[in-house]
């Protein structure tokens, strides 16, 4: 695959970035791409591994040393239909996956790992630009009806891979917009909306029908479901939030990431203040901004406030901080433990490790934040005695991860069992849950994971359904 010699000539080039003072002027993307023959080069040092491990490391089991083979050779358009062979939404993954296939590439056992993430984006850019992506729709139509429930990653690719079996296929989502999280949790200097709009044309194009505004357990019961469609899919997501329990937190600008999120995405959009929200503006402009959380969902929190020009903005985590450099020894080809640098912490924020909340401080509203250092001794967090210290704070964002499924409303309804963590209990081979009309994937079914995870839960969860419906299935697993 690739250049025979390619991995000794070449080192790893990824993708730059705009000026931090430009991009923080806007929400727009502003990853600069590699324009078409330095692709070629990167992709050219693939090295033809007798096992390639990036297969193991991408969930979608994207099969990348052909599509950077193709990419070489400039055979664009057959670099495509590898790359959708398994992936639908390529263009979300290659914006938003944390890209563990890269972790798991050969060269990455010395820091150089092929650039497959930017590969995959601009194999399926080209492919929109070129026009080669069109509606897929199927020959027969089945007869049978399905309703998905959810319309992030997970429940897109189990409705388009569904219509494209020949089932009529339903996506009702909550939100006024489909997308789920990715589109009102992910900012779109991260990955810009008007990228599902398009799919989601593609989808309608293909059979699938979206009701948005739509809440089953709320505005339609799952009895009605279950009453008027052969199967139902349940791919709601992870959305109850880690909540803070310490004095204070009850304090009005103690918010929650994805409110905070989702406002400013749906002001992108063009929404009114009002309708963007609901429980009043919230912004970080002439604040300072506390966000508790490392992840991701903080990150976004950071670059989030940095473009509403908030007055300082720092981070914590109750984790110790991360080594620079795993250990390759130990890890590869695994995900590895090391401290990861966002774009959004280059363009300014503190980060601090191993503190714990203690309480908030104010009395109409948020003044500060107390903490303290902690230590973990066998695996066990302990308070370092007089390590305390108070933050001064106007917002603090919440971005502690979710514990699951909220269950009121769909899942009260759907009287479906229960896994110990408190998921929608199905396993990997067949997706059905203790009701057999009723099957689930993605977050909901496995908790907060990756854009990855859910679109390889629904597209195998979509042939799961197909072939409960028909005896037999031609979708891919």
């Amino acid at each position: 695959m690739g250049k025979e010699t390619g991995f000794l000539e070449l080192d790893r080039k990824d993708r730059g970035y705009a000026d931090p003072k430009e991009r923080l002027k806007h929400y727009k993307e502003f990853v600069v791409p590699h324009a078409e023959p330095e692709l070629k080069a990167q992709a050219s040092r693939c090295m033809n591994c007798g096992i390639p491990y990036c297969h193991n490391g991408c969930p979608v089991n994207n099969i990348i040393p052909d599509w950077n083979h193709l990419v070489y050779e400039g055979d664009w358009k057959n670099a495509l239909e590898v790359l959708h062979s398994t992936n639908n939404f390529p263009e979300f993954t290659g914006r938003i996956c944390p890209a563990p296939c890269e972790a798991s590439c050969t060269l990455n056992i010395v820091d150089q790992p092929v650039t497959i993430k930017s590969i995959e984006c601009a194999i399926v850019d080209k492919g929109w630009q070129e026009g080669w992506i069109t509606p897929q729709v199927p020959a027969e139509r089945t007869g049978k009806t399905v309703a998905v429930v959810g319309s992030g990653p997970a429940g897109l690719a189990a409705a388009q891979q569904l219509a494209r079996a020949g089932h009529s296929v339903t996506v009702f989502e909550k939100n006024d917009r489909i997308g789920g999280l990715m589109r009102y949790g992910i900012p779109d200097f991260k990955m810009e909306k008007h990228l599902i709009n398009r799919r989601a044309v593609q989808m309608e194009a293909e059979g699938v029908e979206f009701r948005t505004s739509t809440e089953i357990g709320v505005n339609v019961s799952v009895d009605s479901l279950k009453a008027n469609f052969d199967v139902i899919v349940l791919a709601g997501g992870a959305e109850d939030p880690r909540k803070l329990e310490i004095p204070g937190a009850e304090l009005p600008s103690v918010r929650l990431a994805m409110e905070f999120l989702t406002q400013q995405n749906k002001r992108n959009a063009g929404d009114d203040e009002l309708r963007a929200a609901p429980r009043g503006s919230l912004t970080a402009t002439g604040k300072h901004v506390i966000v508790i959380g490392g992840g991701d969902t903080g990150s976004d929190c950071v670059g989030t406030s940095n473009r509403q020009g908030a007055l300082s903005v720092t981070q914590l985590e109750i984790m110790p901080k991360p080594p620079e450099k795993e250990d390759k020894a130990l890890t590869w080809p695994n995900w590895p433990l090391k401290l990861r640098t966002s774009s959004s912490h280059e363009e300014g924020c503190e980060r601090d490790f191993a503190v714990l909340t203690k309480r908030v401080v104010g009395e109409n509203d948020v003044s500060g934040l107390e903490c303290v250092r902690i230590e973990w001794v066998d695996g066990k967090m302990q308070e370092i005695p007089g390590s305390e210290f108070t933050l001064k704070a106007d917002l603090i964002l919440l971005a502690m991860g979710f514990v699951g499924p909220k269950k009121q409303g769909l899942l009260d309804q759907a009287g479906v069992a229960l896994d110990p963590r408190g998921n929608v209990a199905a396993n990997v081979a067949d997706y059905q849950t203790s009701d057999p009309q009723i099957f689930a994937c993605g977050d909901m079914r496995r908790g907060q994971s990756l854009v990855v995870w859910a679109i390889r839960e629904g597209r195998q969860a979509a042939r799961a359904v197909d072939l409960a419906l028909m005896g037999t299935s031609q979708l891919p697993r």
